[in-house]
Formats: C-alpha cells, structure tokens, sequence
C-alpha cells in the first residue's frame, strides 16, 4: 500500500502527455494550433485555457514553463474546469510551479472529485490515506477509493481492495477485498494480481486453490513484478499448483533477484551452491550471497561465509568482482 507520491503524479502525468502529445498533431499544424488555443484562451474560454497549461506544461508549442502552465490551470479552474482541478490539486502536490501546498492540493482535488473525476478522487483518496495536508482518515480514503472504484479505475479498485484485507476505514471483509482485486487484476494491474494470487493461496474470501494462485502470479510475473516473480519461482520449487522444476523455478528466482529482490538473490545463490537447477558454481554462489547480503537479507552473509571456507582466494576475488558488476549494472552511482 506504500507509494511515492512523485510515483503516482508522474505516471499520470505521463499518461495524459502521451495522449496530448500524440494529438496535437505535427510541427506545423501544432503552431497554428497553439495559436488558436492561446487566443481561445485569452478570450476566457475554460478548455482552451487548460489545454494552453498543457502546452505549458509540457513544452508543447510554447516554451515549457509550470508557472505559466498553473496561471492557466487556475483560470480554468476557476471557471470550473475539472481537468484543469486536477492537474492544479497535482501540481500544488508535487510543488511544481507553486510552492508545495498539501491544503491547496486537497481543495482543487476535491472540487475535481465532487464533480466525478475519478483521477481527483484516487488522489484524494491518497492524500487523505497518507494525511498529507489534512488529518489521516482511512474511512474518508475507503469514500474517494469506492468512488472512483466503482468508475473502473484499477488503482482505486486495488487500494480500496487492501482496505478491506487490513480493515483500514472499514469493516474487514475478506470477499469484498477479493472483489476489488479481482477487479482490478482483470485490468491488468500487477499489484491486483500479486494481491489476488496470495487471496487464492491463503483463502482469504475465496476457495483456497494454489492453481489459481499460480495464475494470478504469473499475469503478474509476466508484467515484471519482482514479489509475484519470485512467488512462482517458489512454486516451482515446492511443486505447489503446478509440477516441480527447478529450472523454472531459477528462470523465475533469477528475475526478481534481477530485480533487486534481497530473497530471490539468496535463492539464486543457493541454486548456484546446490547445483539445483543450474551448474554447481561456489564463485556465483557467493556472488548472489554478497549481493543479496547488501540488500539486507541476513542469512546471505552466513551462507556466503560459510563457502568461503572452501574457495580459494582467487575465486573469493572473482565473487566479489561479479558482485560489483552487479550493483554498478542494476544501482549506478548517482
């Protein structure tokens, strides 16, 4: 249920940028285009004005300025535009082009929302989760999440369907979490179907069933979700909803240890010292072990002590250099 607010701003952000960008045409209609917008909405007409912030916003067709992209957000805002609602609660949010403002967010984000703008309520649903410029209220977060729930939108289905799991502003429905999962998942968001695999592994509202869990991480392995890559990769080894195979089960470990997962790296460190679905290899054995020993997994730095005692200096020096490729590879220095 953790997530960044930069996270969830840029990626909507970036969602209608593509979808602004991809329509207003080529270079030469854009400038006749803008010149259009801007006398449109110069003229105070409340769609032109937001789509001249766009413009702003993004650079396209005029030089890129958040100021000037919340001057005109805010013109049409106050006409009420709810676009242009959300995207001034947005950037009040993130501090861009404005000073920072919690309370400023809250309150263009609610005028969207109370007009039905399901990207409005999802956010307010955050903010109000997060207490972020008002008092943490999980019931008013279940209110704004059911909202744009029951609008289609996956993300609000998939934190209004952990609401219910932990029992956060409502009552602890395990059905009705796996409803807002299922939901969600069957839109193809990745953290619904990992939510809505272990439902079906633990029998949380639905038939336990490890052939559906299966399902359900895999859709979600499949998009790159490091928890549910490593949970199939476990699957496999333990023979659990589909039949044991442990090269299966390294080509999903490795994945998610790909990924940074601390435990995935441990497994794919003691695959490489059992020789289980791939060659005996005490120097990547101990490579995986330091590296997932970095990341914080404790027992990685016992398992990679412990073959240790049996390598020789120059395959401990070799380990160690296939553990500092890794990190310069997948965490380069800022």
């Amino acid at each position: 249920m953790e997530r960044q607010v930069h996270n969830l701003i840029t990626h909507l952000l970036s969602m209608v940028a593509f979808v602004f960008i991809t329509n207003v045409g080529t270079c030469a209609e854009l400038d006749t285009e803008t010149k259009s917008v801007i006398t449109k909405a110069e003229q105070g007409q409340a769609d032109a004005q937001f789509n001249l912030g766009m413009k702003s916003y993004f650079g396209e067709g005029v030089p890129q300025n958040y100021k000037e992209a919340v001057k005109w957000f805010r013109k049409a805002a106050e006409q009420g535009q709810e676009s242009a609602q959300l995207f001034l609660g947005l950037v009040y949010a993130e501090g861009e082009g404005v000073p920072q403002n919690h309370k400023e967010a809250v309150k263009w984000l609610r005028k969207a929302a109370e007009r039905g703008q399901a990207d409005a309520q999802f956010h307010l649903g955050r903010i109000h989760y997060e207490g972020e410029g008002v008092p943490q209220d999980y019931k008013e977060s279940a209110n704004w999440w059911r909202k744009a729930a029951e609008q289609g939108y996956a993300d609000a289905q998939n934190w209004l369907g952990g609401l219910y799991l932990e029992g956060k502003g409502v009552i602890k429905d395990d059905k009705e979490s796996a409803k807002w999962y299922r939901k969600a998942a069957g839109q193809g968001h990745a953290d619904a179907q990992f939510h809505l695999a272990m439902t079906y592994e633990f029998g949380w509202g639905v038939p336990q069933d490890d052939k559906k869990a299966v399902k359900w991480y895999r859709k979600a392995a499949e998009q790159g979700y490091a928890r549910a890559q490593f949970e199939l990769g476990a699957r496999y080894y333990a023979s659990k909803g589909v039949p044991k195979d442990n090269k299966e089960s390294v080509k999903w470990f490795r994945k998610a240890a790909e990924q940074g997962h601390p435990f995935a790296q441990w497994q794919m460190g003691s695959k490489h010292d059992s020789g289980e679905g791939v060659p005996k290899d005490d120097v990547k054995a101990y490579a995986w072990f330091n590296v997932s020993s970095a990341n914080g997994y404790e027992e990685a730095s016992a398992s990679r002590n412990r073959i240790a005692k049996t390598m020789t200096p120059e395959q401990i020096a070799e380990a160690q250099k296939l553990s500092r490729e890794w990190f310069e590879k997948h965490q380069p220095k800022k």
